[in-house]
């Protein structure tokens, strides 16, 4: 199942010659892995980049190539960029997510690269996902390692990215040993949060009154399987498709059914097919952020605090007490 749109190869090198792409990702002074003395790190849209700049702390200079505001699908990489990246002490990527980067890294190939996809299990999810109630990790048939045809969203989950995290963390102990320790450090730290998370969405999630909520687009399958809630996507993993009248049609029944009271949608993508949607069935809207990237809009300044909001919508919607 190919989920995302392919770039152009012409319209990368237009890019290039008309000075359109920006480079965001900064390269080496010396072209040995550092900058300003410390090790250059390169990550590929903002989930990654948080898991480096917290790991890897002052003893890193952390870029990233996907700036802020711009949906991580939609990025395009410039030859000068992907040059770039063969000089970076570490990529730090999600193999699946943005095949752009995916060809990029392939043809710069650097010598540290970590791949997200490799430290946990990705799964197949379509437009509807159901939560095993018990928080258990994959479905028989359905557990993959780094397929990019799985759903990519693993960072929702606060188990698979703390798994993620320590991926992480090795990866840059090994591209600068000199640090090894502070990486540990700091590793355990971010993990030590990350598990507070998911505690606080299993005490937060309690009592409901309802499993099922409607959101944009299939990004919260693994949220969903972790604390044992129904997705109901609008269109499937790809956030610009467009859903089919039957599934238009399946929504209504389901949001009735099951007495949804909220339609989510999302920060980087547009609205109008969820205030369709809600304002067809007299149900108000709110944010349910995939945390893609961190914007103007989105209601936190970082993974963390983005994740606690994304709780507090989710019991509003789900009648939790």
């Amino acid at each position: 199942m190919n989920i995302r749109r392919l770039i152009p190869t012409t319209a990368l090198v237009g890019a290039a010659a008309l000075g359109l792409t920006t480079l965001t990702a900064c390269s080496s002074d010396a072209g040995d892995g550092r900058k300003d003395g410390k090790l250059d790190v390169v990550a590929s849209f903002y989930p990654m980049q948080f898991l480096a700049e917290r790991i890897g702390g002052d003893a890193v200079h952390v870029s990233t190539l996907t700036r802020p505001g711009v949906e991580p699908h939609d990025l395009e990489i410039s030859p000068r960029q992907t040059a770039d990246l063969s000089k970076a002490g570490l990529v730090v990527y999600l193999k699946g997510l943005q095949p752009s980067v995916d060809r990029a890294i392939a043809q710069a190939d650097p010598e540290h690269v970590a791949d997200a996809a490799s430290y946990t299990t990705l799964e197949d999810h379509g437009t509807e996902v159901e939560g095993d109630h018990g928080g258990e990790e994959g479905h028989d048939g359905h557990a993959h390692s780094g397929d990019a045809a799985a759903d990519p969203h693993i960072w929702l989950d606060p188990v698979r990215y703390a798994q993620v995290a320590k991926g992480v963390g090795k990866a840059l102990e090994k591209a600068d040993p000199d640090h090894a320790e502070t990486f540990k450090k700091n590793t355990t730290a971010l993990v030590k949060q990350l598990n507070t998370l998911d505690q606080d969405f299993r005490s937060g999630l309690k009592d409901r009154s309802s499993d099922t909520f409607i959101t944009t687009h299939a990004a919260f399958g693994y949220l969903s399987e972790r604390y044992g809630l129904r997705q109901e996507a609008i269109s499937g993993l790809d956030p610009e498709a467009e859903p089919s009248p039957a599934r238009v049609k399946a929504l209504h029944t389901i949001a009735k059914k099951d007495k949804v009271n909220t339609v989510f949608f999302e920060t980087l993508v547009s609205d109008r097919t969820a205030k369709t949607l809600a304002g067809d069935l007299h149900l108000r809207t709110d944010v349910l952020d995939p945390i893609e990237g961190i914007g103007s809009k989105s209601k936190g300044d970082d993974y963390l605090q983005v994740m606690r909001s994304n709780l507090e919508a989710l019991r509003k919607a789900l009648g939790a007490k």
